[in-house]
């Protein structure tokens, strides 16, 4: 495996849990800090389950059950994830690194010593029955290991995929974001709710934390926001103007400006290296569906990679490639939906998206836009 972050470590803990042998070589050589993704939708927790780490991020995390959509001071409507899994009728966030080093913990419980920090690949030599992987370790020297497969986990600059030679096709969108943590101004009735105000300006997406926090998501503008621009105290001024909350510049904890990317790789499989989320596929981080789809392309190919160590065999990546891109397009159809609501509007383009969101939000169909949300489909 290259690659130590989310779905590295969730792919290796679960290869492990199935009785193979697993090494990961994780680049950074220092844990991780820092927010980031922090949304986990249902299908990911039921993956969870089977290497016991569920319960964990449960105990740590904030339980999200509904959102409410909001706009010129006014709510539009309420969305209730009651109905979105049987299992898990909510989403459930916390920080990246918290989960990391859960799913750290989950694997290194059933394959001590399977991760390498601080050790990075540098090149693939691929042969029929064997991938021959060399790399550099913490002091430079080099390292060299012999695997059945190699998995490419390594994100939206994968060392794997480009020493593959696939490249990748999509597009940049224009919009930035500015996205902070913050004590959580909200009423109290409120600190539960994840919500979204889509009012003339562009969207501002809210979501409770741990520890009593909120994570501020905000559309700032185009271009690529200058350093002086990604400041707590403008994000605060963006936020009380645009929804009448106060959050405190003094409380910031996480701050950072992005553009959104599209990308999908030509390829996801080449011989037995494989592909597998951002690497394979990256998308609007609108809706937090990104670090899932990692989650369940590691689900549905742990099985494939386990009979494949036990028979010899390559395994079937084309039909796992073509259905893990699939859904990987419709993940990315969603979230430019998402972006598209939340841009900036005026005159009856703004009535016009109350009135729709209104009108969604009030059908007795809502729950068919919670497990989408949720992604059931997944």
């Amino acid at each position: 495996m290259v690659g130590g972050g989310p779905v590295g470590l969730f792919l290796g803990a679960l290869l492990a849990h199935a009785g193979v042998d697993v090494q990961v070589w994780e680049r950074r050589d220092a844990a991780p800090t820092g927010s980031r993704a922090i949304g986990i939708h249902p299908p990911s927790l039921d993956a969870f389950a089977a290497i016991g780490v569920a319960v964990p991020v449960l105990a740590e995390a904030a339980l999200v059950r509904r959102g409410i959509a909001r706009s010129r001071g006014r709510t539009l409507g309420t969305l209730s994830f009651d109905q979105a899994s049987a299992t898990h009728p909510y989403v459930v966030t916390i920080d990246q690194h918290r989960t990391e080093r859960i799913l750290r913990a989950g694997l290194d419980a059933a394959a001590p010593g399977a991760v390498s920090t601080g050790t990075a690949l540098t090149a693939l030599h691929r042969h029929r029955d064997h991938v021959d992987a060399v790399g550099t370790g913490p002091d430079g020297s080099p390292v060299a290991l012999r695997a059945s497969f190699v998995v490419g986990a390594d994100g939206a600059r994968s060392t794997v995929r480009d020493l593959l030679g696939i490249g990748t096709t999509g597009r940049d969108y224009p919009d930035r974001y500015v996205m902070g943590d913050f004590a959580d101004p909200e009423p109290v009735a409120a600190r539960r709710d994840a919500l979204v105000d889509v009012g003339p300006d562009g969207v501002v997406e809210s979501f409770p934390l741990p520890d009593g926090r909120r994570r501020y998501v905000a559309l700032v503008g185009r271009r690529t926001p200058a350093a002086d621009e990604v400041d707590a105290g403008a994000l605060a001024d963006t936020v009380h103007r645009r929804t009448g909350a106060t959050p405190d510049p003094a409380t910031n904890s996480m701050l950072s400006g992005f553009r959104i990317r599209r990308r999908q790789a030509g390829r996801v499989g080449v011989g037995r290296v494989v592909l597998i989320g951002d690497a394979a596929h990256e998308i609007s981080p609108i809706g937090g569906q990104g670090m899932n789809l990692g989650w369940l392309d590691a689900a549905e190919l742990a099985p494939l990679l386990a009979e494949g160590v036990r028979t010899g065999s390559a395994g079937p990546w084309p039909a796992y490639a073509a259905h893990r891109q699939a859904v990987a397009r419709r993940a990315a159809r969603q979230a430019e939906a998402n972006m598209l609501l939340g841009g900036r509007a005026a005159g009856l383009g703004i009535l016009g998206r109350e009135v729709l969101l209104r009108t969604v939000l009030g059908l007795p169909s809502s729950g068919v836009l919670a497990r989408q949300y949720a992604m059931r489909w997944a």
